[in-house]
Formats: structure tokens, C-alpha cells, sequence
């Protein structure tokens, strides 16, 4: 009788361990791809300081939301060709999900504000710049990100998420003086990076997510703040801090 009872534990036992790895393994495959935006930078909590990959990033939310597997590559400072050669390879034929946020850094956007906050300096020549790389180079390599991850993930439900608009048009911070002027050129040329994302996602049969929209109303200088304005350390400023992801992650669930 004794030696009965052992077996039939051992039974549940092992049933129970089998189902949890079982469980485990099921799991939907989520990689995450992208910059900053993406790996978490503005929320001010990192577990990888490489990359600066945050457990409040968007989808460290998500994957724990909708219990799915999560691989999150995105880096901050990636653009396209770090994409590519750095964070694709994570993707197969048993993805389920993918979400990536890239290009303001092949325009080189933060740069540009940084310029444009600076006292005395005049930086529409700077926002002129960045304009014409969306025009000319940005959309080709859109196209070589978006083409390699339909290639390595021919089964994923693929989501392109956009940049907010960061300004209000509001001078709230003494040391970065971004005049209403530049703020309005600055939030034209998100519009025209938005823009030129939005057709190269569509051409390939990817989601949009907008997220201008939802973040009117959350942006620097703004009574409830999505976005940081400029911070210490300065690598935090005009990023999306852990509201500002929680939003991200609420706009992507449903499309996921």
C-alpha cells in the first residue's frame, strides 16, 4: 500500500512538472525590436545598462499582461542597420509577435533637439536637415529592417509603433529653452518621421500604432506628463517615462 501511495505522488508530481514546461514552452514568442523608445529608456530602471533594456519597458508590460515569451532586443541608440545586424536574428518561422520602434535615430532626432535647446542657437537649419534624410535615405531603410522581418518571421503579427509628439508648445524648463517656434518645428518633423514610417509599414503589411493622438495632452510641459523633458541624467530627457510606457503598452494589447 505504501509503495502505491509513493507512485501514485511521484505521478502527480511529475504530471505537475510536465505541465508547467509544457505551459512554458506554449508560451506565444514576442521580440521586441527597435531603439530607445523601445528598450525602455526614460523609465530611469535598468537591468541591462548595455542597452539600457528596462522591466518597465512596453513590452516587458505586455509579455507579462498576455503571458507571452518575450525576447527583447531593442538598444538604445539602434537605427536600422543596428536592427538589422544586431537584433533580426532573434526572429524565426515561430514568432507570434513582433513590435519594433525605429528611425529617429538614422535622423538623427535627439541630436537635434539637443542643438535646438541650447541658448542662442537657431536650429531650424538642424530640423531641415533631419527633414531631407526622411525624405531621401530614411524610407529604404525602413524598407530593409521591415523586409528582413517578414523574411525571418513569415507567421508574425507585426506592429510598427510611431513617435508622440514631445512638445505643447509650452516653455516650462529655464535650462532647455525651446521656444514655441521650435517646438512647432520639431513636432512637424515627428509628423513627417510618423509619416514616412507609417507608408513603409503599410507597404509591407504591418500595423501602425499612432500614438500622437493618444499622448496629446501627456507632453513635456503638460500637467500629466507621458514624456520627460529635459533630465538628469540628460540621457533620460524626451523619452517615455513608466506612464508614458503603460500608455504604449494599453494602445498595443488590443492589436496584439
Amino acid at each position: 500500500m505504501g509503495k502505491k501511495l509513493l507512485l501514485a505522488a511521484l505521478t502527480a508530481i511529475l504530471g505537475i512538472t510536465l505541465a508547467g514546461t509544457a505551459s512554458a514552452a506554449t508560451q506565444p514568442g514576442y521580440v521586441a525590436l527597435g531603439d530607445s523608445y523601445a528598450s525602455g529608456v526614460g523609465t530611469r530602471t535598468y537591468y541591462d545598462t548595455s542597452c539600457d533594456r528596462s522591466v518597465y519597458a512596453y513590452s516587458e508590460l505586455l509579455a507579462s499582461r498576455l503571458g507571452l515569451a518575450l525576447n527583447l532586443q531593442a538598444c538604445s541608440g539602434a537605427k536600422t542597420t543596428d536592427v538589422i545586424n544586431n537584433q533580426v536574428g532573434a526572429l524565426s518561422a515561430s514568432t507570434q509577435f513582433v513590435t519594433i520602434s525605429v528611425g529617429g535615430n538614422d535622423i538623427g532626432f535627439s541630436g537635434v533637439i539637443e542643438k535646438c535647446a541650447l541658448p542662442f542657437y537657431n536650429c531650424t537649419s538642424d530640423i531641415n536637415k533631419a527633414e531631407a534624410i526622411i525624405s531621401s535615405t530614411l524610407p529604404g531603410s525602413l524598407d530593409a529592417v521591415y523586409t528582413q522581418i517578414r523574411n525571418r518571421a513569415p507567421n508574425a503579427n507585426v506592429v510598427v509603433v510611431g513617435y508622440p509628439h514631445l512638445f505643447n508648445g509650452v516653455e516650462c524648463n529655464l535650462l532647455a529653452r525651446l521656444s514655441p517656434t521650435e517646438q512647432g518645428q520639431l513636432n512637424v518633423g515627428a509628423d513627417q518621421l510618423d509619416n514616412a514610417i507609417k507608408a513603409r509599414a503599410a507597404a509591407h503589411g504591418f500595423t501602425f500604432l499612432d500614438v500622437r493622438g493618444p499622448f496629446t495632452g501627456h507632453a513635456v510641459c503638460d500637467k500629466v506628463e507621458w514624456l520627460n523633458g529635459l533630465s538628469n541624467p540628460t540621457s533620460e530627457s524626451y523619452h517615455p517615462n513608466r506612464d508614458g510606457h503603460v500608455a504604449f503598452a494599453n494602445l498595443l494589447q488590443p492589436l496584439l
